[in-house]
C-alpha cells in the first residue's frame, strides 16, 4: 500500500440522534364522547457506535469523512403508538483504534477485538407521552414531554498498530530490510534516512506453520519524545507491541550509546515501555569481520539478550526467529 494510505489520525464532528417527543392526544372515536389520554412516547435517538474491524488496518476510510449524524426518533402518535428509533450509525476501524473527545482530551474507549462495539456518544431518550401522566388525581394530562438532545462533540480516532514484535532504532538501522527478508511485506528500503514514514506490517511464518506479526515503526531520533522530528507519531505505534527488538548497526561508532538513547526516548515519552520485553540485533553483520565482532561483544549493554544478524546473507535469522518465539511464550 502507499506510503500516503496510511492514516493513524483523525478528527470527526459527531452528533448522536435527538429522541422524538411524546404525544399529548386523546383518544377519539364515534360514541366515545370523552376518551382518556393514549398519546404514545417518542422514539430513542440513534447511538453512534464505534466498530472493530479486521478489514481495515488504517483510519484512511475515515479520512474525508468530517461528520457523522445519526437519526433522530420519531414523535410518538395517538392509540399509544410509540415513535421509531433512530438508526444508529457504525463507524469502522482497525484493531487498536482510540476515541477520545477533542474539545475535553477525555478518554473514551479502545478497541482491540474484532467486531467489538462500543457506544460513544448515545442517542437522546424519547419523550413521554401523555398516557404516561394519567394518574388517579389527574385522569386527562394535557402534557408530554419533549425528546432528549442527541450529543454534539469533536471525536478524536487515533491508531496504535497492534504487533506481537515491534522494530526500533534509529534510521538506517536495517528495520524495513528485516521486515522484507522475513515477512511478504514490501516496505520502502534505500540508502538514506526516514526512508520508512509509516509503520509497515509483515506476518513471519514460523516452524510448524505458527507465525506472529512484526512492526517496522520509523526510525525515531534523539528528541522524539518530546515531538522532534514526527517524535510521537512514531512512538506511539510501540506502545502495543508486546516485545521491543532493537536494531543497531554493527558499523555504528557507539553501540551501547546508541541503545541507550533509544532506550531513553522510550522512557521520557512512556516509562511503562521500559518495563517491555526486549531483545537487541546487531545488524549489518555482513559489513564486519570475526575480530570486529567480538570487540563488540565485549562491550554490549548488559541485561539483555543481543543476536548478530544479516538480512543481506540471512545469518542467524532463524536464531533471531526463534528467540522472538521463545520470549513470545514465556
Amino acid at each position: 500500500m502507499a506510503t500516503s494510505n496510511f492514516i493513524d489520525y483523525v478528527k470527526i464532528y459527531c452528533r448522536s440522534g435527538s429522541g422524538g417527543a411524546g404525544a399529548s392526544h386523546f383518544h377519539r372515536e364515534k360514541f366515545v364522547e370523552r376518551g382518556g389520554p393514549d398519546g404514545g412516547n417518542g422514539g430513542r435517538g440513534g447511538h453512534i457506535i464505534l466498530k472493530a474491524t479486521t478489514n481495515q488496518w488504517t483510519l484512511l476510510h475515515l479520512k474525508y469523512k468530517r461528520h457523522v449524524f445519526a437519526e433522530d426518533g420519531e414523535n410518538g402518535s395517538s392509540a399509544l403508538k410509540t415513535g421509531s428509533n433512530g438508526k444508529d450509525v457504525y463507524i469502522e476501524v482497525p484493531l487498536g483504534t482510540i476515541a477520545k473527545n477533542a474539545e475535553t482530551g477525555e478518554f473514551i474507549c479502545e478497541v482491540t477485538q474484532n467486531n467489538q462495539e462500543i457506544i460513544i456518544f448515545e442517542g437522546g431518550m424519547g419523550g413521554l407521552g401523555n398516557a404516561e401522566f394519567k394518574s388517579s388525581t389527574n385522569r386527562a394530562p394535557r402534557y408530554a414531554q419533549p425528546g432528549i438532545q442527541g450529543i454534539e462533540a469533536t471525536l478524536i480516532l487515533e491508531l496504535k498498530i497492534l504487533a506481537d514484535v515491534g522494530l526500533v532504532g534509529f534510521p538506517n538501522a536495517g528495520k524495513s530490510t528485516l521486515l522484507s527478508v522475513v515477512s511478504a511485506a514490501k516496505p520502502e528500503i534505500a540508502d538514506y534516512p526516514f526512508t520508512t514514514l509509516v509503520p509497515n506490517l509483515g506476518i513471519v511464518s514460523y516452524r510448524e506453520d505458527r507465525s506472529f506479526v512484526m512492526a517496522d515503526i520509523p526510525g525515531i531520533i534523539e528528541g522524539a519524545a518530546a515531538g522532534k522530528g514526527l517524535g510521537h507519531r512514531f512512538l506511539r505505534h510501540i506502545e502495543r507491541n508486546s516485545i521491543l527488538l532493537f536494531m543497531i548497526p554493527a558499523d555504528s561508532k557507539d553501540i551501547k550509546k546508541e541503545f541507550e538513547i533509544l532506550l531513553n526516548e522510550l522512557k521520557l515519552y512512556n516509562p511503562e515501555l521500559v518495563d517491555k520485553q526486549r531483545i537487541l540485533a546487531i545488524t549489518k553483520l555482513d559489513l564486519i569481520d570475526d575480530e570486529l565482532k567480538y570487540l563488540i561483544m565485549a562491550d554490549l549493554p548488559k541485561g539483555i539478550e543481543t543476536v548478530f544478524i544479516s538480512s543481506v546473507t540471512n545469518k542467524n535469522i532463524d536464531k533471531l526467529k526463534d528467540l522472538i518465539w521463545r520470549k513470545l511464550n514465556q
